[in-house]
């Protein structure tokens, strides 16, 4: 009887930190975008725009965001919706990424994952 009550506790234990084990928060979803002048100087005021490259491999679904750069000269794009709506089993995302100031513009390209800090930095020529 005392080894099965004690089988019992230690299976409950096991049970109970397996559960508290997948509870954990998952990091943030962010795609950061530096952006720099033609004399690499941190640009603030910058428009910024991602959009979706529905033509890569896997396909991207259609999406467009545009922000402003900071004074800091960084633009930052909270990508959590975008994930959600994919669902569990996609975790990738594929964007161009168009920067424009005055009469300065600059492009790039970048893969998004999901739950991790996405940084590039485009060159405004």
């Amino acid at each position: 009887m005392n080894k099965m009550v004690r089988k019992i506790g230690f299976m409950s234990v096991i049970a109970v930190l397996l559960v508290m084990g997948s509870c954990k928060k998952k990091d943030p979803s962010i795609l950061k975008v530096f952006v720099r002048s033609a004399n690499n100087e941190l640009v603030n005021n910058a428009k910024v725009i991602l959009i979706a490259d529905v033509d890569s491999e896997p396909a991207t679904p259609a999406y467009v965001d545009t922000v402003q750069s900071n004074s800091s000269g960084f633009a930052t794009f909270d990508m959590q919706e975008f994930f959600d709506l994919l669902g569990k089993k996609e975790t990738t995302g594929y964007f161009d990424v168009l920067v424009k100031k005055d009469t300065s513009e600059g492009s790039g390209y970048i893969r998004c994952r999901a739950h991790i800090t996405n940084v590039i930095t485009i060159n405004l020529n």
